[in-house]
């Protein structure tokens, strides 16, 4: 081959070589032109989903391109979950490496003791953790109570009471599996055999006396006076498990009506405990369950300042409501909030 023809050749290639390469620069640094946004990567979540949603949601511009650089970058199994900041002005290279390398975005979020998991179901939404009715569908999933041997209606009780860092819209079975996941962590010193209630009766009475009292001290002397009555046999008469058995429609007045309607869970109408717990109880309330204080006491009333009065008698049961609860001055300017103040 004459120099005349070698010369033409290597300038082509020498172009195809720039044009190429050229290429390869322009998509590496091709920058993500949209507003700051989050991403986020499901647990389980293939490569092609990932490429596909970054596309669908315009971070890059080329999925098959991407493809191929993170192929060639022996990425394509290095994703992790999570949910994380796109910046305007990030390249594919600075996509690839926060979606790998980077930390995800986790939301703080604080489950009080006593919240049943409607009331947790909200406050998921509100964090922006998974929605409301996603959350409330997955602790009434069959799998989950098949998975965790809980039968029941729901995981409500097992939705253990805790400050959890979630990543913003996570998949709420994946929610639920890690709060139960805590309960069972949490409980695994507690002796459920000394008790003569099942495991299961432990958690409901548990959610019960965690309704009833915000003084701390008060759970195991209540524990005993439910476990009093059901030695009896007396009903519980619990106002807590009433108001959740009508849930959907209770708009935060008991109503004498209300104790006349009967449901798996108003303790007015039946015998025992109710079908299943009404709130997520503390570790406190187990242990109170578990280790009651022992007394004669059968009835309880409120004084109104977040403590109770105990009484072994119906008759002195009566003389506690005329005082505490039919006696204005007693009633006037207290509120259970104060007990929060001298806690």
């Amino acid at each position: 081959m004459s120099q005349k023809m070698i010369k033409p050749a290597a300038i082509l290639f020498s172009v195809i070589v720039l044009i190429c390469f050229g290429y390869l620069y322009t998509q590496l640094n091709s920058a993500y032109d949209g507003e700051d946004t989050f991403f986020t990567i499901s647990p389980g979540q293939g490569f092609s989903k990932i490429n596909y949603n970054l596309s669908e949601e315009k971070i890059i511009t080329n999925p098959g391109f991407f493809h191929r650089y993170v192929k060639l970058k022996g990425e394509l199994t290095s994703f992790k979950a999570g949910t994380y900041e796109i910046k305007n002005g990030m390249t594919l290279s600075e996509v690839l490496y926060e979606l790998t390398q980077g930390q995800p975005i986790l939301t703080k979020i604080t489950i009080p003791e006593g919240k049943n998991l409607y009331e947790v179901a909200a406050l998921m939404q509100e964090s922006k953790v998974t929605k409301e009715k996603d959350f409330i569908k997955a602790a009434k999933s069959s799998e989950l109570l098949k998975k965790y041997n809980i039968k029941a209606p729901s995981l409500e009780g097992y939705l253990y009471p805790e400050t959890y860092k979630f990543a913003p819209k996570s998949n709420a079975k994946n929610v639920v599996m890690a709060m139960v996941d805590v309960f069972n962590d949490k409980t695994k010193n507690l002796n459920f055999s000394k008790s003569k209630l099942t495991k299961h009766e432990v958690v409901i009475l548990a959610s019960i006396v965690e309704k009833e009292t915000g003084a701390s001290w008060e759970r195991p002397t209540i524990a005993g006076v439910y476990l009093n009555r059901l030695k009896r046999p007396m009903r519980l008469q619990a106002d807590p498990t009433t108001i959740y058995g009508i849930w959907e429609k209770y708009k935060g007045n008991l109503r004498k009506r209300h104790l006349l309607e009967k449901t798996a869970y108003n303790t007015y109408r039946i015998d025992g405990l109710p079908l299943g717990p009404i709130a997520n109880p503390s570790t406190a309330a187990l242990s109170a369950v578990l280790n009651p204080a022992k007394h004669s006491f059968l009835y309880f009333v409120s004084k109104n300042d977040g403590t109770h009065i105990f009484t072994p008698t119906y008759k002195e049961h009566l003389r506690a409501v005329r005082e505490f609860q039919l006696n204005i001055k007693n009633r006037k300017g207290k509120s259970w909030r104060d007990l929060k103040k001298k806690q």
